[in-house]
């Protein structure tokens, strides 16, 4: 039986691992790279306590349609390097600086960006900041200018002590708890998520793939996330996905988000909390007639 042509482009992405130094800081991150590039690329950029490898199915997917996508790993998380002094590094001032000189080293003029949570932050600071002019269309995953407090309390009270276990397989099933509101996720994609985001103790259990001391951004930069005037700043399209039960992204910030700053679409996703995966065609659709212009 013949391939279709959406199915044949699917084998021509070509997803390269990669390493570049910015601000004095290794950061990983995964370039997927078109064999048929349509001329756009997309700034993929994961949540608070995250990889770079959740935005795989968006990364694909855009990738099979022409799009190269770039999914870093933050500093602190996954395989980028730990910062070294991370009461200053880690918070979405340095972020951002990390993320201009990535894109400056890949000699991206202009790109569209996605981010979840976090990432989201990022690229709200990006747009108004550093890389104002070069962010073209503007993706928040599950993220405004304003967070609920309680949802705050909810992430800071795991990300902050992350466990450790003897196996693989116990620390998915803790993944499938916390992560439980991302919404409808396969088995190999659990998989996936866990083997992407794990990393060896030295009394040989594993954990989380991340910097317990990232979590000392709402300590040391308590006010990062109240962008409200940052966000006003915006001057280009943004559209906004809110999971219908997100507890972070309350309804009425989303629905003030509407009507301030670039005046964002705002797209509420049922089935679904803090913060959509990303990984079902009706949601990468989604992003991609967005980013399309559609």
């Amino acid at each position: 039986m013949n391939a279709t042509p959406l199915e044949a482009a699917a084998h021509a992405v070509t997803p390269r691992s990669r390493y570049l130094r910015c601000e004095g800081r290794e950061i990983h991150f995964m370039d997927w790279v078109p064999h048929a590039p349509n001329g756009q690329t997309v700034v993929a950029w994961h949540g608070l306590a995250r990889t770079g490898r959740d935005m795989d199915p968006l990364a694909e997917h855009l990738c099979a349609l022409g799009w190269r996508v770039i999914c870093p790993d933050t500093i602190g998380r996954g395989l980028s390097q730990w910062s070294p002094t991370p009461e200053a590094e880690y918070c979405l001032d340095f972020y951002s600086r990390i993320a201009a000189s990535l894109v400056d080293q890949l000699a991206l003029k202009r790109f569209h960006w996605v981010g979840t949570s976090m990432g989201g932050a990022i690229g709200m600071v990006s747009a108004a900041g550093r890389l104002h002019g070069r962010i073209e269309r503007l993706v928040l995953n599950d993220i405004g200018p304003q967070l609920a407090e309680a949802a705050v309390q909810r992430i800071r009270s795991y990300a902050g002590s992350p466990p450790g276990f003897d196996t693989v397989s116990e620390l998915e099933q803790y993944f499938r708890t916390v992560y439980k509101p991302y919404g409808q996720i396969s088995d190999a994609q659990w998989r996936l998520f866990t083997e992407s985001s794990t990393r060896r103790l030295p009394d040989g259990r594993v954990t989380p793939h991340y910097d317990p001391a990232m979590v000392g951004q709402f300590t040391h930069h308590p006010q990062d996330y109240d962008l409200w005037p940052t966000y006003d700043r915006i001057d280009v399209p943004v559209l906004c996905l809110r999971g219908a039960d997100s507890d972070l992204l309350l309804a009425d910030t989303a629905e003030a988000m509407r009507d301030r700053g670039p005046r964002a679409l705002v797209v509420t996703i049922a089935g679904c909390g803090h913060a959509p995966a990303l990984n079902v065609p009706e949601q990468l659709e989604l992003v991609q007639r967005f980013l399309a212009g559609h």
